[in-house]
């Protein structure tokens, strides 16, 4: 399928061949039949995107900040290959689509296949053939509305909210700043709602736009003396700001014409460096609104499909967007006019070509053909592809399922430079992030269906870095299918998926491997090496310095399992190395309603004891993790990666290293080695298995796991 992509490192546009999206629990595949360029919102993606890393920079001083702590703490080449990595990824733009409903997935019982259906959101209403789309970011097109009406549903929304926030009453006298697309669709919102409207924008075309679909007045200068002869030298009773610009004028401008303990809403992209005295001198009540309504930003909403009850939230974004449709098949809104120009699919690249112009527009729709359903294509084969060619017969080809940043950053980079490795397919679930990482690594195709993978003959191994909730479920299946498996954290998020993956081993061809990486670090083998030979058990205390991740996260939710499951398994893993045994006795104890702060105390096998403390509740400058080792008179410490200390009969050896070194490189070389050689995988099963148990067993203590 055809769709719009754009680099965010270099800013190059292009129409892309990718697969068709996978469908996912609680979502929608529909087939686009129009969508809307938000002229506004995407030429500042555009802009951004084309800036170089300068311009990045001073757009995002808040991601910045977060760069150089990175820096501070695990070095300059680490933190330069996540930051490359993330902004090499691609960006689909579009944001809001009229289409048809293809398929539904399990327990979707609101639609159904053929449905005419309104999307919103931006990573999933795309510039698109096909899209992937949550239910709750979807509403069904009344019969009267047409498809090009429909498309601006996503604006409508936004404009819809923002008069939502203004609470205006019947008669009320609304200045409306900044006659874009979202700006005329609230000044027609507003007379819906019975109110007087004044409108102003610098460009006099969208000035006697907004009078032409409604407004009672629209100007283009002297906004000031405008409204003070609208209101008879009242002041506005509200002002909505639509406007898009770095500039603070507009809130200003707002306070000029507001009246005293008036209303403004904040609707648009705007400065906000505010002048007090305005606001102060009229005790104006400002207020901001959040994009399409309550559930904006929630993925508990947009993503798990959870609704809020409507009694007690009347009015959610989906519920917005239905309301808007209703509002145009009245008649009372006219998106069409708003369009200025119309382009097929196959000709985006001219749309974006117009937004960097001169030529005046305002509303810009994509069309498109209604492509055959009868076999959506989940799998391209890039037949240009320079794919290398092993000699190695034994190591057959390397497939990946998911390809996150950690797998783009550490994973792929070694494996692509590797002479033996030679790359067969990737499987995402978007067909942009695929097709994305199948040109950047060299894998011969590109799919959105993990079974192209497994039924791939010429792939041996497969490696998996989905979320953590579907690790299980596909490293069974692999390794039934007779795939070696290398497995990012965690194993798996409960007792029952264990016992299906070791169930699975136990009757394969293939080999297991999780990724537990720190056990590979050159410290970590450096210490076991010291500890050779040794006649009494360690004592080890593994301080994790974990930082916070909001509540709202997918780490903590069902897709995560959790931060106990899902990383401090890595934790004891490197104890379980250091000591050769495996655990055989575990208890934790949390901080009251921090599940993520917690100490846990492990018995080894041999004697040994070892001590995690894992926390929330630290800042963030301190280095993450600090390892010390008692033994034998012995002490070794270990402090994130980069020093390491070996204190013995009163005399200290130590090491530094210029970046953090996490194994993650020495890993991948002795899990290749192992295929090639066919020897036994270099962390035997059972002490992944007493590992992820382990893990269980914490969360068991601090009540968190099931």
């Amino acid at each position: 399928m055809k769709q719009v992509v754009q680099n965010f490192r270099n800013g190059e546009l292009n129409l892309q061949d990718v697969p068709v999206p996978a469908l996912k629990s609680g979502t929608l595949l529909v087939a686009t039949r129009c969508s809307l360029i938000s002229a506004g919102t995407e030429k500042q993606m555009i802009d951004l995107a084309k800036a170089n890393l300068a311009g990045k920079a001073i757009a995002r001083p808040d991601l910045v900040k977060q760069v150089l702590g990175k820096i501070k703490r695990e070095g300059l080449a680490p933190t330069l290959e996540t930051v490359f990595a993330k902004l090499d990824n691609p960006a689909p733009l579009g944001y809001s689509i009229a289409s048809t409903l293809v398929e539904v997935s399990a327990g979707v019982l609101e639609f159904q296949a053929g449905d005419r259906i309104a999307c919103a959101g931006a990573g999933y209403a795309n510039h698109a053939e096909f899209n992937a789309v949550p239910k709750n970011l979807c509403a069904r097109i009344p019969d009267e509305v047409d498809d090009e009406d429909a498309s601006f549903v996503t604006l409508g929304a936004i404009a819809l909210q923002g008069v939502r926030q203004a609470e205006p009453c019947l008669g009320d006298i609304v200045a409306v700043t900044g006659l874009g697309l979202l700006g005329q669709l609230t000044v027609q919102l507003l007379k819906a709602n019975g109110c007087r409207v004044i409108g102003f924008d610098p460009d006099p075309t969208k000035a006697s736009l907004a009078e032409t679909l409604g407004a009672d007045m629209a100007v283009s200068h002297d906004f000031a003396s405008a409204v003070r002869g609208f209101t008879l030298g009242n002041g506005a009773d509200i002002v909505i700001v639509t406007a898009s610009t770095k500039s603070d004028g507009p809130v200003n401008d707002a306070a000029q014409v507001c009246r005293m303990k008036g209303r403004i809403v904040v609707v648009g992209v705007v400065g906000m460096d505010l002048e007090r005295d305005a606001y102060y001198k009229k005790e104006l009540d400002l207020r901001l609104s959040m994009s399409y309504g309550p559930g904006r930003y929630d993925p508990s909403y947009e993503e798990g499909g959870h609704d809020y009850p409507y009694a007690y939230v009347r009015w959610t974004e989906q519920r917005n967007m239905q309301a808007f449709l209703e509002l145009i098949a009245q008649g009372r809104i006219t998106p069409k006019k708003l369009i200025t120009h119309r382009f097929d699919i196959h000709d985006a690249e001219k749309a974006y070509a117009l937004l960097a112009s001169d030529e005046p527009y305002l509303g810009v729709v994509l069309t498109y053909k209604q492509p055959t359903t009868e076999k959506l294509e989940r799998k391209i084969t890039l037949s240009t592809q320079k794919t290398k060619t092993s000699n190695n017969s034994k190591s057959g080809a390397i497939g990946f399922i998911g390809a996150g940043n950690y797998a783009k950053a550490k994973l792929l980079p070694p494996l692509q430079k590797n002479s033996d490795v030679r790359f067969s397919g990737i499987v995402t679930s978007t067909g942009v992030s695929a097709r994305h990482v199948a040109d950047k690594f060299g894998f011969a195709f590109a799919a959105t269906d993990h079974y192209e993978l497994l039924e791939d003959d010429d792939t041996t191994t497969v490696f998996i870095a989905t979320r953590h909730d579907s690790h299980a479920a596909l490293t069974t299946k692999a390794l039934k299918a007779g795939k070696h498996v290398f497995i990012e954290k965690p194993l798996a998020l409960n007792r029952e998926q264990l016992a299906e993956v070791l169930q699975a081993h136990a009757t394969s061809q293939g080999k297991l491997m999780v990724g537990f990486n720190r056990r590979f670090s050159p410290f970590v083998r450096e210490a076991k090496a010291v500890l050779a030979g040794r006649n009494a058990p360690l004592v080890m205390h593994y301080r994790v310095n974990a930082g916070f991740i909001p509540a709202e996260s997918w780490i903590h939710g069902a897709e995560g399992g959790g931060r106990i499951i899902g990383e401090a398994c890595h934790f004891i893993d490197v104890m379980c190395y250091l000591t050769g045994a495996l655990p055989t006795q575990v208890s934790a104890i949390a901080a009251e309603g921090y599940p993520d702060a917690l100490t846990a105390q492990i018995r080894f096998a041999d004697g040994s004891i070892g001590s995690l403390t894992y926390t929330s509740l630290g800042d963030k400058s301190v280095p993450k993790e600090y390892l010390e080792v008692f033994t034998d008179g012995l002490v070794i410490t270990i402090n994130d990666y980069r020093t390491l200390s070996i204190t013995k009969n009163g005399k200290s050896t130590k090491r530094k290293l210029a970046a953090q070194d996490k194994g993650q490189k020495a890993m991948l070389e002795a899990f290749l080695t192992s295929i090639t050689q066919d020897n036994a995988m270099p962390i035997p099963v059972d002490e992944l298995a007493a590992v992820t148990e382990a893990s269980f067993a914490i969360e068991d203590d601090i009540g968190g796991h099931s």
